[in-house]
């Protein structure tokens, strides 16, 4: 299997690229996450991969993380969901936003990806909302504007439910203390007002 490429990249378009390595040219099929981050063509690109082999073709499929790869993977292991339909989700929303919507089983929101449907949707939700850590979920979408914040609503929520607090419980504290007070910037701060309100 081809875990990932660190090459030139020699051709890019919205949903795939070329890239050069040791002179063979791959052709990988990209989520528009993943163009987003892309360097100029003739730049070095580094793209971890998901290598598909079928009876009639072989696919590589690129990320620019390796979290955007395991988001494609868990979506592709979902029955009747492929990797083009995988990329469309993944094109539509970023990896916190997807495990997100998956752990408050929110599959209308999935519906709104072009190429998903409603039935679609909440097969998703179902099959993967088990395997979705609500918590990790939460901190992941915060952390896509900022990653301190992402790291602080994890540390809180997290001592939250050690404390014996539901994870919806905890959620809905630290959102409240982080309202009132958005440029807090340590998780005992953030601790001790949830458990005060």
């Amino acid at each position: 299997m081809i875990a990932y490429l660190n090459g030139i990249l020699a051709e890019k378009d919205i949903t795939r690229v070329v890239v050069e390595c040791g002179g063979v040219g791959y052709e990988v099929f990209i989520p528009l996450s993943t163009f987003d981050r892309l360097p100029a063509e003739g730049g070095n690109v580094k793209l971890f991969t998901h290598h598909e082999v079928r009876e009639d073709a072989q696919m590589l499929f690129g990320f620019a993380s390796a979290a955007e790869r395991e988001a494609f993977a868990l979506v592709t292991s979902v029955s009747g969901v492929g990797p083009k339909l995988a990329l469309a989700v993944l094109s539509g929303l970023t990896v916190g936003d997807l495990q997100l919507a998956i752990s408050q089983g929110d599959s209308k929101r999935l519906a709104t990806i072009k190429g998903i449907g409603r039935k679609t949707a909440e097969r998703i939700v179902v099959e993967l909302r088990d395997k979705i850590n609500p918590i990790e979920a939460f901190a992941n979408a915060a952390s896509t504007n900022s990653p301190e914040q992402g790291t602080l609503l994890r540390d809180a929520m997290l001592a939250l439910t050690a404390l014996g607090f539901s994870e919806d419980v905890a959620r809905a504290k630290v959102q409240q203390v982080l309202a009132a007070d958005p440029s807090l910037s340590d998780s005992e701060t953030v601790l001790r007002k949830a458990l005060a309100s």
